[in-house]
């Protein structure tokens, strides 16, 4: 068995073309010249009504352009989100990981189903009242109290 080394090599190597531009058409997009732009393209094209007689193509140019943009920016955005999700998650684990005293079969907690969730939510809900309560008292909540009352979730994966 070989020891883990901080950072594999394949971690490092450049994301897809695909996401590469996702991110950048997200990250142009998103800013507000963008939104100054899209406003003042809406805008022309009101202002053409009268040229065009408010004819039913004049409605159908920018009904079918506005169609065509939001159809291909829900995969841009899920895209960049999904990556963004997941770069996100990492980090977390990697603190959870990296923690000493912190529980790593919290690790994966998004691969629980939704009653599994829920039970570790009330119990760390049931920390914060706790906590909230000691400062009420004038204690201390910095402790880290264990979790191991909470009853093991079931396995989810046939187990």
């Amino acid at each position: 068995m070989h020891p883990m080394r901080d950072i594999e090599p394949g971690a490092l190597r450049t994301a897809s073309r695909f996401a590469r531009v996702a991110r950048a058409i997200s990250t142009v997009v998103g800013r507000p010249a963008a939104f100054v732009v899209a406003t003042l393209l809406i805008v022309l094209w009101a202002a053409s009504g009268p040229l065009f007689g408010f004819s039913d193509t004049w409605q159908l140019v920018v009904n079918t352009t506005t169609t065509i943009i939001t159809f291909l920016m829900v995969f841009v955005i899920q895209n960049t989100q999904n990556r963004d999700t997941a770069a996100i998650q990492i980090k977390l684990d990697e603190l959870i990981r990296a923690t000493q005293g912190a529980h790593n079969a919290l690790l994966d907690l998004e691969e629980l189903d939704e009653e599994q969730l829920d039970e570790y939510l009330s119990r760390y809900e049931e920390l914060a009242a706790a906590a909230r309560k000691r400062l009420r008292e004038g204690k201390l909540d910095t402790d880290a109290p264990d979790i191991k009352d909470l009853p093991q979730p079931r396995s989810s994966r046939g187990g």
